[in-house]
């Protein structure tokens, strides 16, 4: 039976362990990607291959990462109702 997961965490895009990986057609749009990377200080290799459709998906995943949410707090049932009856949260608007 072959185990699927190894236990072995990914390293994080744009770091030593992982550098983003992305091919351009001219020499113009290389340097221009480079800056980008340099700024950010993530790691990277850029390969120049003019015969190739651009890739900078891993450069797109690092500009757009997803950013974490704060959830609201919730009433509790026993606080008072935050539309300022006074009454309990559960005997108000918690039904």
């Amino acid at each position: 039976m072959e185990k699927i997961f190894n236990g072995q965490k990914t390293a994080k895009l744009g770091t030593a362990k992982n550098p983003a990986a992305v091919n351009v057609q001219t020499h113009e749009r290389l340097e221009e990607i480079e800056s980008i990377f340099q700024e950010k200080g993530w790691k990277y290799t850029i390969g120049l291959e003019p015969e190739k459709e651009e890739d900078i998906l891993d450069l797109e995943i690092l500009l757009h990462s997803p950013k974490s949410k704060i959830a609201e707090k919730k009433v509790g049932r026993n606080e008072p109702c935050p539309c300022g009856s006074g009454n309990k949260y559960k005997k108000c608007c918690g039904k």
